[in-house]
């Protein structure tokens, strides 16, 4: 049986869940509602789409939405939830930032506004939907060592383990499943990657790393919290012909990461794909959920979707709705 095959029963029974939220969606409604959405910043595809998802998904059940961007700075997503509660709305959405939010938090809170956090816990949210960061961490730390076959030394870029807690937890789980390895190595130290044009910065990292590890000496580079860096690294290990020796994993499973991993041949092994727009949805049915008097559990984990080579990753882009690979 094929790999395509293999993945598609898995895939489609997690890809049911947003059948079934759409389909108890239905009775739900934010009718006569103001719903803030306040996120971090939308130049990242998971952003966006969450944004996205939020934001169609309180339309649909009839809500007036009030948007507010960050533009990736944090304090300044900090602040939006200022405008937010002058704007007097009757909850908010709040998607990533770090700890700058939670006395913003405490004040809508105080003042009988209701906040929903994505992807960002706090003892002041109603509920946080989010992906199982367990499961992501500890999910590509076995395709990671199953494409090693136990052994190899491992670069790791990790520059957001110790800001965001998602890092904390998916880098932590990573590392946790490879003590069960122990002729993996990890290189010290640890490469930190930038936010900002983070393929270019990465692939100057890589071609520096490259240049003190030569063939033989690195089998792998892993990023621990997304995957917007290995764009970069894949590129550095093609301009340097080490693409054949040095394996590619990461998280997030964006679509240009999974169109590099469809590739023939790709550095690119393994990826954990996220559902963002489907984590939106969810935070805004759970809004309605609450003005209907349900209640609520803290956190509503969405189920990720493990990738492994060329076939899964054509798959996957296609049942997370990015259309068909050419």
């Amino acid at each position: 049986m094929s790999q395509k095959k293999k993945l598609l029963p898995i895939a489609l029974g997690l890809f049911s869940l947003a059948s079934v939220s759409s389909a108890a969606a239905e009775a739900l409604s934010l009718q006569g509602k103001t719903i803030g959405i306040a996120v971090v910043g939308t130049q990242h595809f998971w952003d966006r789409e969450a944004y996205k998802g939020a934001t169609e998904q309180v339309e649909k059940l009839g809500g007036t939405v009030i948007g507010v961007d960050g533009g990736r700075d944090n304090q300044v997503h900090a602040n939006n939830h200022d405008t937010l509660l002058s704007r007097k709305v009757d909850a908010v959405i709040s998607i990533l930032g770090d700890s700058a939010v939670e006395p913003k938090f405490k004040t809508l809170r105080d003042a009988g506004i209701p906040v929903f956090t994505v992807d960002h816990v706090s003892t002041y949210s109603v509920n946080n939907t989010t992906s199982d960061n367990y499961t992501l961490g500890s999910t590509i730390g076995r395709y990671m060592a199953d494409e090693l076959g136990g052994k190899g030394n491992v670069a790791v870029f990790n520059a957001f383990s110790s800001a965001l807690r998602i890092c904390g937890i998916r880098y932590d789980q990573w590392k946790y499943v490879l003590k069960d390895y122990p002729d993996i190595h990890i290189i010290q130290p640890e490469l930190a990657e930038q936010f900002a044009n983070s393929p270019e910065d990465a692939r100057k990292k890589t071609l520096e790393l490259l240049s003190q590890y030569p063939k033989g000496k690195l089998d792998a580079i892993h990023v621990a919290c997304w995957d917007q860096p290995a764009i970069g690294i894949v590129q550095a290990l093609e301009e340097t012909g080490r693409d054949k020796d040095v394996k590619v994993t990461a998280i997030d499973a964006g679509p240009e990461t999974l169109e590099i991993m469809a590739e023939p041949g790709s550095p690119f092994v393994a990826n954990v794909a996220q559902q963002p727009r489907l984590i939106g949805q969810t935070s805004a049915d759970n809004v309605a959920r609450y003005f209907a008097k349900e209640k609520l559990p803290l956190q509503t984990f969405i189920p990720v979707v493990p990738v492994k080579g060329a076939q899964e990753a054509e798959a996957v882009y296609k049942q997370l709705g990015y259309g068909e690979l050419q």
